[in-house]
């Protein structure tokens, strides 16, 4: 009997957990589709996506589009007749492509869709503060993130977590997932659940660098949330100024929250948010809306990341200052 074509589209590390899957298990992987070379680094060298490598390794069939719309590449995969596509971490995919194989063509998405919609969901999750999370593979159609549910796994965000683990953990649940769904679709037994119709709606926006900037006067939990949302990869950031006007890029990955333990008299003085405290040798904490937050991990611009108190030791931080006001 012949085993049915499927067509894994991905790109990056999250993607290569799915499609190593599928190849350890033996499925017939007719193609693997991928973002084109991109130059990268300091010497703009063109690197090859994971998925690429990983393909490349394994000796599978490689596509690399520079439009998905582009009529010689909708011909070549006509021609592979594949029964199934599978989309992990891709991009968004035209009709023409996933009305193609007659088994249709599923996504794997890391969240418990309809929430959490997007291009970012496990750092926004995180941010949110969520307590759990999830993975769910569903089929493809018009609108993004949208298509009828196959199957749905729970999984739980600790307190210790980050979007780094979280990234990981859905990442092996994930492709586990994706041979669930395989092989539930090949047996015919699949027909899709409409996603639920929620009243409050959360999404995953695409994250960029000015939506990682800490705004100190937040309360300092959401702060933390915020913080591990984005640790370790795009990271949120703060920027130091001197009495010189000099300014300094703070990226942080690791906070703890100290809430105040009693409200203060009104003789006493507030410090203002964003405020810096230290003994300069082992804590770095700043005055937040609501409390403080504790540094323990960050990564001054141009230098590596470093504990706090490696930080201190080397940096005289007490001759700098948040910097609160835009430029």
């Amino acid at each position: 009997m012949t085993k049915p074509k499927i067509v894994f589209m991905g790109t990056p590390d999250f993607a290569v957990e799915s499609l190593r899957a599928l190849h350890e298990k033996g499925y017939n992987i007719v193609a693997v589709v991928t973002m084109p070379d991109k130059p990268a680094g300091r010497g703009y060298k063109l690197q090859f996506s994971p998925v690429k490598q990983y393909a490349l390794e394994n000796n599978l069939p490689l596509l690399q589009p520079e439009k998905l719309k582009d009529e010689t590449f909708i011909a070549e995969l006509k021609a592979l007749r594949a029964d199934l596509q599978i989309v992990v971490a891709f991009r968004m995919l035209p009709e023409a492509l996933w009305s193609m194989p007659p088994l249709g063509a599923f996504n794997l998405h890391a969240s418990l869709l309809p929430q959490y919609r997007g291009a970012a969901p496990i750092n926004h999750a995180v941010m949110n503060g969520e307590t759990e999370t999830g993975i769910t593979t569903f089929f493809l159609t018009h609108e993004i993130d949208t298509g009828n549910i196959i199957l749905q796994k729970k999984i739980p965000i600790e307190p210790s977590d980050n979007a780094g683990t979280m990234h990981d953990k859905l990442m092996c649940a994930g492709s586990k997932l994706v041979i669930e769904t395989v092989d539930l679709i090949l047996s015919g037994k699949v027909a899709g659940t409409p996603q639920a119709q929620c009243t409050t709606l959360k999404f995953a926006p695409k994250i960029f660098k000015e939506n990682c900037k800490i705004d100190w006067s937040k309360n300092a939990a959401d702060l933390h949330n915020f913080v591990r949302g984005l640790s370790p990869y795009p990271a949120a950031w703060t920027e130091l100024e001197n009495a010189n006007g000099e300014t300094l890029g703070l990226k942080i990955f690791e906070t703890k929250v100290e809430f105040r333990q009693n409200q203060l008299s009104v003789a006493e003085p507030v410090e203002v948010a964003g405020t810096l405290l230290t003994d300069e040798k082992s804590y770095l904490k700043i005055v937040t809306g609501n409390g403080f937050l504790h540094l323990l991990s960050v990564q001054l611009a141009g230098k590596k990341r470093m504990t706090i108190d490696e930080l201190l030791r080397g940096f005289k931080i007490t001759e700098w200052n948040i910097k609160t006001k835009m430029a």
